[in-house]
């Protein structure tokens, strides 16, 4: 089953920067069970209307392509590993 975490984010935006150590944490430790995604949303506008990104920071989890879970803002890592499930 494929794992993907997509971060959709913008250099300008606080809460995006406080969360990037969490997310390059979950990278590490997660290495060869996930693959992450990040979109910069100033540069992707397009792939952020077709997953319905409205607010940034915000995460969706796919498997096998299939949203099974969605995050919005900062959130602690344990809620992150939660909806990843691997």
């Amino acid at each position: 089953m494929a794992v993907k975490l997509i971060d959709f984010w913008a250099p300008w935006c606080s809460p995006c920067r406080v969360m990037n150590p969490v997310l390059e944490e979950l990278e590490k430790e997660l290495a060869g069970k996930i693959t992450v995604e990040k979109y910069n949303v100033d540069e992707n506008q397009q792939i952020a209307q077709k997953y319905g990104v409205m607010s940034i920071p915000t995460y969706i989890v796919l498997k096998d392509d299939q949203e099974v879970g969605r995050k919005i803002g900062v959130t602690p890592k344990a809620e992150l590993l939660k909806l990843l499930q691997v």
